[in-house]
């Protein structure tokens, strides 16, 4: 069976040969744009699996690319990967404020950013075939969503609301990196009148009372956070 087609966003001939030919190698088909016009036409006509992203475009940049994207229908729900030169950790915010599900900063390992694609393609296939879980089992900790419980080796964890929300959150999500302010909007919901600095102290309470299960839960520095996809 073929494998995802994904199309490749960058206005770097090498660049652009350079993933091609990572992805190709593992099986998935490509296509390519040098331009951010070029990228929104392909993406309406083709319909990708993945979009691997360049946030520095001539005309229309990637965030540009990334806001009209999540604004149509057809592609507003295009899983998308930006890449990102070092320092431009505020575009990287914005991106995934906008949509973008993830970024690997340039210079990058090809086999990095493969192993990202592939991961957020499979969570992409898992979420389409199955409907949210009552209860996530990581380790020695169960997540009862139903019943807003977690217990550690049977033993119940005490949660504010707000670190029981955070805490199921990421979990349903592992792997991607989400903003300070994304988390906001996922825990209170939208114009919900706190700071995006309550965020961390949200997730210091919760690594305090996961004990060494704390690590799950990632510092993205100047980003957010993200919550390991396997323990180790």
């Amino acid at each position: 069976m073929a494998k995802e087609k994904i199309l490749v966003v960058d206005d770097e001939e090498d660049i652009i040969e350079l993933v091609r030919y990572n992805l190709e190698k593992e099986g998935y088909r490509t296509l390519w744009a040098a331009t951010g016009e070029k990228a929104l036409r392909l993406a309406k006509d083709t319909l990708p699996d993945l979009i691997v992203l360049d946030l520095m475009l001539p005309g229309i940049d990637g965030l540009e690319v990334t806001r009209i994207l999540r604004k149509e229908d057809l592609t507003a729900d295009i899983p998308i990967v930006m890449l990102s030169a070092k320092g431009e950790e505020t575009d990287i915010v914005t991106g995934l404020e906008l949509g973008a599900n993830d970024y690997v900063s340039k210079p990058f390992s090809p086999r990095e950013l493969v192993a990202r694609i592939r991961a957020i393609l499979r969570r992409r296939r898992a979420f389409e075939s199955s409907a949210a879980p009552l209860m996530t089992v990581i380790g020695d900790m169960t997540i009862d969503h139903s019943r807003h419980l977690v217990t550690i080796d049977d033993s119940p964890v005490e949660l504010t609301f707000s670190e029981f929300q955070l805490l199921s959150f990421l979990s349903a999500k592992k792997g991607w990196v989400f903003t300070r302010g994304q988390i906001v909007d996922a825990v209170h919901g939208k114009n919900y009148a706190v700071t995006e600095r309550s965020v961390d102290v949200t997730v210091a309470g919760l690594r305090k009372k996961l004990g060494n299960l704390s690590k799950l839960i990632e510092t993205v520095r100047g980003v957010g956070y993200r919550f390991k996809e396997e323990l180790t």
